[in-house]
């Protein structure tokens, strides 16, 4: 997960890992880079962030998809998607949640995604 909200990022940690998901943390989007080109992490899905600084949630998975062309991406903000959309940071049809969001529904739409369904 590729969350600059330090709070937020330990929030989301603690309930997904109470919904047995297993999650490595990133602070931004250089981090997530180090975890997974230099370290070789596998995610089989990054959760991000949309907005964040020095490297956008879309500029970090672009980047990332040169090593992991299949990476399974969940972005999420607290900006709109039709916010998003319209100002041309995500495609119409991009896995998106929309912060705050209860985390059943996180939790559904990771399991979506994962299955191929966004």
């Amino acid at each position: 997960m590729v969350e600059d909200e330090e709070i937020l990022r330990k929030l989301i940690l603690t309930l997904l890992e109470q919904h047995g998901y297993r999650v490595t943390l990133a602070a931004n989007g250089g981090e997530a880079v180090l975890l997974i080109e230099e370290k070789g992490l596998r995610p089989a899905l990054m959760l991000t962030d949309v907005v964040m600084p020095n490297m956008s949630g879309k500029q970090l998975v672009e980047r990332l998809r040169r090593t992991l062309p299949d990476l399974k991406v969940l972005y999420m903000s607290g900006y709109t998607d039709n916010a998003i959309v319209h100002h041309g940071v995500l495609d119409p049809d991009t896995p998106f949640i929309q912060k705050p969001f209860p985390i059943q529904d996180l939790v559904k739409r990771i399991q979506l995604v994962l299955q191929g369904n966004p």
